[in-house]
């Protein structure tokens, strides 16, 4: 089959879901008869040319739907109609696991020509996972964006913050000692992400900046090519860390951002007052008075 176009920058649905209606209208004109197994996620990438993530993200929604099988290690085959809700894929975005759904929508947002990620968070932890796939892709040459700017909104490393904290006693300052150790190994290793990049592909203009303010987050946000927007809750928990050389577990109240969960908004150029778009907005506006006021830099590289 001849190669695809996805629709370009400036089109408001993601490539893996327009991959999906593709293949979601496919399945029902009855080119991949009940039973019958899907093309290959190889084949896939070379016939709409995405990335991996962008595929497999693309074949989650259909299995989601009911157009096909959940069953790991072996081809997609499509199954009975009974099993279909009837939906569109691109009716909704549904709330994902943070890691999960920020990889994905950060992998289809390098398919485009120029990326923007803006991001509030305790760390960098999850950002930092979700662009590992994509970053290497970009260096490998199967991604092409011509610039991409990342911007990191951080609590500043000498605050007081609520969490984490000592269970047995508030005053102890191991734990914020130990989250700013993790943040900070998390911006430099973000940042060498893309010193790396740069060193390899000259022809792509990057830019990755982190910024502090003096406040406990209890909330992550994440701005993707400022036309989405995915926000999740830092839900506190208690658990067991070491904390000393001595091996010893003190539990600790903390958040796991990895395991929260994000609810994405997008814009809607014709529905520019809807709640979706009005949350992006909003949100890009919230994060930029942030940067531009009393935001400082981190002191990650110094």
């Amino acid at each position: 089959m001849d190669e695809e176009t996805l629709p370009d920058a400036e089109s408001l649905t993601p490539p893996y879901l327009h991959i999906a209606e593709a293949l979601r209208d496919e399945i029902r004109d009855g080119r991949y008869p009940v039973g019958e197994r899907i093309p290959s996620q190889a084949k896939l990438e070379e016939r709409f040319r995405v990335s991996r993530p962008t595929v497999q993200r693309a074949l989650r929604v259909l299995r989601q739907d009911g157009y096909i099988d959940n069953q790991r290690g072996r081809a997609s085959e499509v199954l009975p109609w009974q099993t279909r809700n009837g939906a569109s894929p691109s009716a909704s975005l549904e709330p994902e696991p943070a890691l999960e759904a920020l990889a994905g929508y950060v992998a289809a947002a390098f398919e485009e020509r120029d990326v923007t990620i803006d991001a509030y968070s305790l760390t960098s932890e999850t950002l930092n996972n979700a662009l590992t796939d994509p970053v290497r892709s970009a260096r490998r040459g199967e991604l092409n964006p011509s610039t991409i700017r990342v911007r990191v909104l951080l609590p500043t490393q000498d605050s007081a913050l609520a969490i984490p904290r000592l269970v047995a006693d508030r005053d102890d300052d191991r734990p914020l000692r130990r989250l700013r150790q993790l943040s900070r190994a998390h911006g430099i290793t973000l940042r060498s992400m893309f010193t790396g990049l740069a060193e390899s592909r000259s022809d792509i203009k990057i830019s990755v900046e982190f910024r502090a303010i003096a406040v406990t987050p209890i909330q992550k946000l994440y701005l993707i090519n400022q036309r989405l927007a995915l926000a999740g809750y830092y839900r506190v928990q208690q658990h067991p860390v070491t904390l000393g050389d001595d091996q010893k577990k003190d539990e600790i109240y903390d958040v796991l951002g990895l395991e929260s969960v994000l609810f994405a908004y997008r814009t809607d150029s014709a529905k520019p007052h809807s709640r979706d778009s009005l949350f992006v907005t909003e949100s890009q506006a919230w994060f930029d008075s942030l940067w531009s006021t009393i935001a400082e830099p981190v002191p990650f590289f110094e």
